[in-house]
């Protein structure tokens, strides 16, 4: 998303519409974008600086930690938030801004069953270790350490 900064009204401007995923270099088997960026920011110059604010929301497919199964999943950023000097061009890139925010509230291990509206299809694996009895609880094997002769 780029704002040429001439055209900018002194009050600023609100700006509402869809761009290309900003989320291309990513690992397609871990994010895969499913839609493109839809945003409703605010924007306008202070004092030499430029300023955005509003939300911002990115469709994606993700994968899940547990069942490995793709899963979509939307990340929006809902007091997405921008304060930067302006040092030169007429024009300013905001994708690179847009795109920090989204990295940021990308889930760090994601799940499939995250928002309660699917079951997660556990692998049988998982299911086995769940039903296992616990380990017999033993005394810690310390005596390697009492031979120790410093």
């Amino acid at each position: 998303m780029k704002i040429h900064l001439r055209q900018l009204p002194d009050g600023g401007e609100h700006f509402e519409g869809e761009e290309d995923c900003p989320l291309q270099q990513l690992n397609p088997e871990e994010v895969r974008c499913a839609g493109p960026l839809r945003y409703s920011l605010d924007v306008g110059i202070s004092e030499g600086a430029l300023w955005a604010n509003g939300e911002i929301s990115q469709p994606v497919e993700l994968r899940c930690v547990r069942c490995l199964e793709p899963f979509p999943f939307d990340i929006t950023v809902k007091d997405f938030a921008l304060h930067t000097e302006l040092t030169g061009p007429e024009e300013i890139d905001l994708t690179p801004f847009l795109r920090e925010d989204i990295l940021l509230n990308l889930p760090p291990y994601p799940h499939c069953d995250r928002d309660g509206g699917r079951i997660c299809p556990v692998p049988e694996e998982a299911v086995r270790r769940e039903k296992r009895e616990p380990l017999e609880a033993r005394p810690p094997d310390w005596s390697a350490l009492d031979d120790l002769k410093l």
